[in-house]
């Protein structure tokens, strides 16, 4: 699967067509309306959503996070970025911290990485065994079997960009102060070992890549399109309706009944622009 996927992703690479940002805001603002469509029925019906984003350092999960929440209730769509497991945490079961984190009623969750934290990361650098890894890629299909079972959405995305769009972006994050925070010494390792990723993405997909819980590939070489392409899909994987809503005008206000600005010292803060 490595060759067949890199060699279609060098393809795609050569002929990105970028989209201008008028039409890409334009487009934007109306996949947000449908969001927010979306967030009313999920309130109103109790869905459950959990939506993964996974793909190399790099590749646009946060930028395609934020797209995604930009004009929503952060109480209905919650992002979860785990930090690296305590030593408590480490003792547990494998998905046993993840497990929390999973939608309630009414609510829809985005993992900025998720539990294919084993199968990818933990799995190259060495921080788990080869044994653990296996184990995870036996033991996970049947987890998110259990996970659907119970009524949640589960969404997988795997963001898959190109050698030379990542080697730009990472350059980039060097020489932007506002990106350098970015840039982890894990980040640059991870750069270095591309193909012992390729393979373990490989062997993940072959393993994860299930009828009740498949991946969806993203081509994110041209960001604004693939962000676009996420959300699409994203509303259309949902089988969700647009509620109807009570026509909505503001009060008269209150007359001020004596009330007069007081005197008090504030602080304002300097008007520099």
């Amino acid at each position: 699967m490595s060759r067949t996927l890199e060699k279609q992703e060098s393809t795609d690479a050569a002929k990105v067509v970028q989209i201008d940002n008028k039409t890409y805001l334009k487009e934007l603002a109306r996949l947000h309306v449908e969001l927010v469509k979306l967030q009313e029925w999920v309130v109103q019906t109790g869905a459950k959503i959990c939506v993964i984003f996974e793909g190399r350092d790099g590749a646009g999960k946060g930028g395609a996070i934020k797209a995604i929440t930009e004009r929503v209730s952060p109480r209905i769509f919650r992002v979860v970025a785990l930090p690296a497991p305590t030593d408590r945490e480490k003792t547990q079961m494998y998905v046993q911290r993840y497990l929390p984190h999973l939608p309630a009623a009414g609510e829809i969750v985005l993992f900025d990485r998720s539990w294919y934290n084993r199968a990818g990361v933990e799995r190259v650098m060495k921080f788990c065994t080869e044994e653990q890894a296996q184990t995870f890629l036996r033991a996970v299909p049947l987890v998110e079997k259990a996970i659907v079972s119970s009524g949640i959405v589960l969404l997988k995305y795997w963001l898959e960009v190109s050698e030379e769009e990542q080697t730009r972006r990472l350059e980039a994050r060097i020489h932007d102060e506002r990106k350098i925070w970015k840039l982890s010494p894990m980040d640059l390792e991870s750069y270095r070992r591309w193909y012992d990723y390729s393979r373990a993405r490989d062997e993940m997909f072959s393993s994860t890549d299930t009828e009740g819980s498949p991946w969806f590939v993203v081509l994110s070489d041209n960001k604004k399109r693939a962000r676009l392409n996420i959300i699409s899909h994203l509303l259309s994987s949902i089988p969700y309706q647009e509620l109807p809503r009570k026509r909505i005008s503001l009060p008269a206000r209150q007359k001020p009944k004596g009330y007069v600005d007081p005197a008090y010292p504030f602080r304002y803060v300097p008007e520099v622009f």
